[in-house]
């Protein structure tokens, strides 16, 4: 919103067959603020600005409209009925003015300010320090802000501008965000030398529940696929060994090495192993599919530079194992 600071005295204009309405900039910026927080003093304090004055507003912004946007009654407050549909639209007006000046520097090729990612903790472990270190030396004057999240999480960081950008396992379909793939990674599976199958090289479904599974907690996508993959059954699902809640492989790897039984692990995680630890991983007999990986962004995000530079980064650290699938089959999130 700081792209707004100074717009207090710009209006934006909605015109109808019979009125005119006059909305000041700072007042969409208020009113994000504001639904953001559900609260006065903390919209306020996120706008730099006194509870009264954001506060004094707001209510021009009801008088001029006519309706009533949020429900101050309630704790946190709610937006009305109607009250949401102009917040909605208020998102897509700050959206549109604020890109006036990224489209400018866009143009003139400059790669600095701010860049918020979001990216999934099963991918977060290889690519991360790559990223930060190749952006630390090519472009400084870039402040890179990450977060590691859940898929629905970082979808609604972007659809909400807390986030630029998501690096996220794809397809989505969602047709509000435009998707780039990067690569595709197989899975791998880390295995116990205890478990009943380690001797194979090569496992299927069946081999990978001779033994304890360990696995991720529901609502990571890595457990989906994986679950989708080895078309797990929901009677086999129900007794796992353990759902992980924290969303981090490696914990899970030391756990299977103490307690046994095996999980999975992406190719590119499970390609910087140790060498004593590549020791226990197996592959698929097919192994024919993967996970597709790209960047996701919303349709009002213009850094197009910013976003091919990125991408650029991003393929040139990929390993040789991982840039060289070709054909494989996508597993869908669903």
């Amino acid at each position: 919103m700081d792209t707004l600071a100074a717009a207090s005295t710009q209006s934006y204009k909605l015109y109808n067959q019979t009125t005119m309405l006059n909305i000041s900039l700072i007042q969409v910026q208020y009113l994000i603020a504001l639904d953001e927080h559900r609260n006065f003093i903390k919209a306020a304090d996120a706008s730099f600005v006194t509870q009264p004055t954001l506060s004094m507003q707001m209510k021009k912004l009801e008088e001029e409209l006519g309706v009533i946007i949020f429900d101050r009654s309630k704790q946190p407050i709610t937006p009305t009925a109607i009250g949401e549909k102009i917040i909605k639209q208020a998102r897509i007006i700050f959206n549109e003015t604020a890109q006036i000046e990224t489209i400018l520097k866009d143009h003139t090729g400059d790669v600095s300010g701010t860049l918020k990612i979001g990216v999934l903790p099963t991918i977060a472990n290889s690519l991360v320090p790559r990223l930060i270190s190749q952006i630390a030396q090519k472009y400084p004057d870039l402040k890179l802000t990450i977060k590691e999240a859940l898929t629905h999480e970082i979808v609604e960081d972007l659809e909400h501008n807390r986030l630029d950008v998501g690096i996220v396992s794809i397809p989505l379909h969602n047709s509000g965000l435009i998707e780039r793939k990067l690569y595709v990674e197989k899975f791998r599976i880390y295995a116990h030398p205890n478990h009943p199958s380690y001797s194979k090289n090569s496992w299927d479904a069946d081999d990978l529940l001779a033994d304890k599974l360990w696995l991720l907690s529901e609502g990571n996508c890595f457990r989906t696929q994986t679950i989708n993959l080895c078309s797990l059954p929901d009677d086999k699902l129900n007794h796992l060994a353990l759902n992980y809640e924290s969303g981090n492989l490696q914990t899970l790897k030391k756990v299977v090495d103490l307690e046994g039984g095996a999980t999975l692990m992406p190719e590119w995680e499970a390609g910087e192993l140790d060498d004593e630890s590549m020791d226990h991983l197996k592959a698929f007999k097919a192994d024919n599919a993967g996970r597709a990986v790209g960047l996701i962004y919303t349709k009002f995000y213009a850094k197009e530079s910013v976003i091919k530079k990125l991408e650029e980064m991003i393929l040139s650290a990929l390993p040789k194992y991982v840039s060289e699938n070709q054909n494989l089959e996508i597993i869908e999130l669903v």
